[in-house]
């Protein structure tokens, strides 16, 4: 009996100190856990600083029942208030009668349950009342309440650009920028140690959290007022001819931003929403596609535009199909290539292409992958569709396939991709990488600039470049896009009518996709635009100048009327400004602010002085401004209000000029202080 209880004794002992981490570290495992703590999503801002995709903060408010201050005195506390505070909860939340919301409380303060849920998702608004309530204004240890934070992703504008912008889903797939640019919206996740209580559930444990870093913005280049005309001029023609889907696309012409974008699809109840990116999806493009058939000719100087094509009545066999054109062309058949292409003549364009490129047809393939048409864009968006540009090795070519590449048939690009090639030829043969983001933000300062990109310096020779755009502009004025010519401004583009196939049907169902790409004003280019709508079967109207051709014209008609309106250039810097932005203060002042906002901070801030304000290392940095008795003080990256403090405290006359933070002073800060000074500080 001696031994085996010496054994107890000595098991005992390896038990408690030699292996007692273990054995208590799986008594922690059975009742704590790290929950993830998720960190603020950071915001998608437009060029001009508006939000396009923002979290927004609900609340599930529980009640800890165990609180010290609920209990003391016999729960005085929960007595005194719980007939005040259930009337107050009917009347705000309305979902129980006060005398519901009284019997609640009191089961749950019978319970003595330490995380009791009073209710889900409250929105801030009625956070910011409930916590000013009797009982719950004691704070938690007194009134028990604790609010757990939790964000939802919105969309301001709701439909504006809605796709391109994307969605942040819990369940599913993000889209859009919210995936692209994911790793820096998202932030880093944090922890939180929970314990577990009576009846299964966990409570945080204070003082064992590993806090969330906070997402990074976004500024796109997207700007709000041009989305919205894009949007609202295909929405209208969608309605109007009862379309199945469409997309239309804005670019700045010399650094390749994309500043708006509409993809519209038809639903079943009939309404259109942005289901899909039809901007990226690749499609016969149909005639828009010519501009490449007539740079591969003139550029290997098989002709010029002057040269002269038999159009043959818009009728042209190649051995057993028939290239028809969309109408008859009255008058001469035997036109200048710019002249035919003006007319959109698909036997014009079939005839050079089998004319010059039979015995080659790689050659002609050649300059369709020099133009970067077989290869996606790059834009900073998944989803791109595969780009199909044919050679003599694909499993599909035919003899005919080469005369029906030339007029934009047997070959697969998106509306992007055709943007991309008519923006380098407004750009002067140089040829700029699309994009939709230009810097990457945190606490309101630049962390990552996205300079314009060039993809090629010249797509073609001079020459070449000086008759595609004397053709282009042509089409406004004696071809298929005169209806939509203006006397205010002058147009440069080119329809396109496809028929499409219906799967099985093939194109006995008569579907048409009409286009438009082109730019403006054709003298000195600022924005290149491609309209593409796929229209429903057997349409009243589907020719891409009756169609594709008035959303071009809507949106350069405003976007031209707001430039003269503003008297300056259409394209336009904006000062970007966030809801983070830093600026030197008080430290009293910067002190409150971290509290409050418990924004990562380093560095010193002391009850008094001047600090000057930066982002190093994903944290506030503070530095000291030293100010000197008797000298200007410098008020450089404040704010008007402490820069007015300081300078006028000073003795100093001061003019203001612009708005936002102090950009320059005239007097430098350190500077002697004279009699009767005025100091100019300019902001931005």
């Amino acid at each position: 009996m001696a031994l085996f209880s010496v054994a107890i004794l000595v098991k005992v002992f390896v038990i408690q100190h030699v292996q007692g981490d273990y054995w208590r570290g799986m008594a922690d495992s059975l009742h704590t856990r790290y929950v993830a703590l998720d960190a603020d999503r950071g915001t998608i801002y437009s060029e001009e600083g508006r939000m396009l995709s923002t979290s927004i903060p609900y609340f599930d408010i529980r009640i800890d029942f165990a609180a010290d201050g609920l209990r003391d005195k016999n729960g005085k506390v929960f007595k005194d208030n719980v007939d005040s505070l259930s009337i107050r909860l009917a009347r705000l939340l309305g979902d129980r009668t006060a005398g519901e919301y009284k019997q609640l409380l009191r089961e749950g303060y019978k319970s003595k349950d330490r995380y009791f849920l009073l209710k889900r998702d409250v929105p801030f608004e009625q956070y910011q009342q409930i916590r000013n309530f009797p009982m719950f204004r004691l704070g938690k240890n007194k009134g028990g309440m604790i609010a757990e934070t939790k964000n939802k992703r919105i969309n301001p504008f709701k439909l504006l650009a809605n796709r391109t912008i994307g969605l942040a889903r819990e369940n599913a797939q993000n889209v859009g920028l919210e995936r692209t640019y994911n790793d820096y919206l998202k932030g880093v996740t944090g922890k939180r140690l929970m314990r577990r209580i009576a009846g299964g559930t966990f409570v945080p444990v204070e003082g064992y959290d590993i806090e969330p870093e906070n997402g990074r913005d976004i500024i796109t280049t997207i700007d709000v007022n041009m989305q919205d005309i894009v949007e609202t001029a295909l929405m209208n023609m969608m309605v109007d001819n009862e379309a199945e889907h469409g997309t239309c696309i804005l670019m700045e012409v010399k650094t390749g931003k994309v500043k708006a974008v509409a993809n519209l699809g038809r639903q079943p109840d009939g309404n259109y929403w942005e289901d899909m990116n039809y901007a990226l999806q690749v499609g016969e493009p149909g005639s828009t596609f010519k501009l490449a058939t007539v740079i591969a000719v003139l550029e290997d100087k098989y002709a010029t535009m002057n040269d002269l094509v038999d159009m043959e009545n818009g009728r042209w066999q190649v051995g057993r199909r028939t290239v028809f054109d969309s109408e008859p062309h009255k008058g001469p058949q035997n036109v200048s290539i710019k002249h035919a292409f003006e007319l959109s003549s698909n036997v014009g364009m079939a005839k050079l292409a089998y004319q010059y490129y039979y015995k080659k047809p790689n050659a002609f393939v050649a300059h369709l992958k020099k133009l970067k048409l077989d290869q996606n864009t790059g834009i900073d968006l998944v989803g791109e569709g595969r780009p199909v540009i044919k050679n003599t090795a694909s499993k599909t070519w035919s003899a005919t396939t080469l005369p029906w590449m030339a007029f934009g048939y047997e070959v697969l690009i998106s509306p992007l991709q055709t943007c991309m090639l008519y923006n380098a030829v407004a750009n002067n043969g140089k040829m700029m990488k699309p994009y939709l983001v230009n810097s990457i933000m945190e606490f309101g300062q630049v962390v990552k600039q996205v300079e314009p990109a060039v993809v090629m310096d010249s797509i073609c020779s001079k020459s070449t470049l000086t008759q595609v755009q004397r053709m282009l502009e042509g089409v406004m004025i004696s071809g298929t896009g005169k209806r939509l010519a203006t006397p205010y401004y002058t147009i440069a583009g080119k329809t396109g009518t496809a028929l499409v196939a219906n799967g099985s049907r093939g194109y006995a169902d008569k579907i048409y996709q009409s286009s438009f790409a082109g730019y403006f004003p054709a003298n000195d280019p600022q924005y290149t635009c491609v309209v593409v709508i796929k229209n429903k079967s057997r349409a009243k109207k589907f020719y891409g100048a009756s169609v594709a051709g008035p959303v071009f014209r809507e949106v350069a008609d405003k976007l031209y009327a707001i430039a003269v309106e503003k008297q300056k250039p259409m394209q336009s810097s904006v000062q970007i400004d966030t809801l983070l932005a830093l600026k030197n203060g008080k430290s009293s002042e910067w002190k409150e602010i971290l509290s409050t906002l418990q924004l990562p901070w380093q560095g010193t801030v002391a009850n008094s002085g001047w600090v000057s304000a930066k982002v190093n290392d994903r944290k506030v940095a503070f530095q000291t401004i030293a100010q000197a008795k008797g000298a200007v003080p410098n008020v450089t990256g404040m704010g008007l209000k402490d820069a007015l403090y300081l300078l006028e405290n000073a003795g100093l006359r001061v003019e203001v000029r612009g708005a936002g933070k102090v950009k320059t002073q005239s007097i430098p800060g350190g500077s002697k202080i004279g009699n009767d000074q005025t100091i100019v500080i300019e902001l931005s």
